[in-house]
């Protein structure tokens, strides 16, 4: 279905900013619900944040400890992941996803396996937060 390429990860300092972008590369992201999810080595793959591309609304687990947030551009179709006071156990390749959902996002995303929601996926970008 759709192709989502992830960019902006490099390598910051903690304390530092940082956007994400998750690009759709052809298909319109306008009906998607948009998750950001991050994988570290050794662990399972966890999910930052959800918005929904049909109204708008936002979810984020208790982990992010609102210093991350997720915004739209739809003439540019790509949807952003602003992370902010980054610490190193931040570390992780960053992936976004798509998929049509009928129910509201905190159904979706609020529970541990959010990630089977998702069929399409992207290629992960690396975010390394070190000093």
């Amino acid at each position: 279905q759709v192709q989502l390429v992830e960019s902006g990860g490099t390598l910051v300092q903690p304390g530092d900013s940082l956007r994400l972008s998750c690009a759709s590369s052809g298909e319109p992201l306008d009906d998607y619900t948009i998750g950001w999810f991050r994988q570290a080595p050794g662990k399972e793959r966890e999910e930052m944040a959800c918005i929904s591309q049909t109204d708008g609304s936002t979810y984020y687990p208790d982990s992010v400890e609102g210093r991350f947030t997720i915004s739209r551009d739809f003439a540019k179709n790509t949807v952003y992941l602003q992370m902010n006071s980054l610490k190193p156990e931040d570390t992780a390749l960053y992936y976004c996803a798509a998929d049509f959902f009928r129910v509201p996002v905190r159904m979706v995303c609020s529970v541990a396996a959010a990630p089977d929601f998702f069929g399409s996926w992207g290629q992960g970008t690396q975010v390394t937060v070190s000093s």
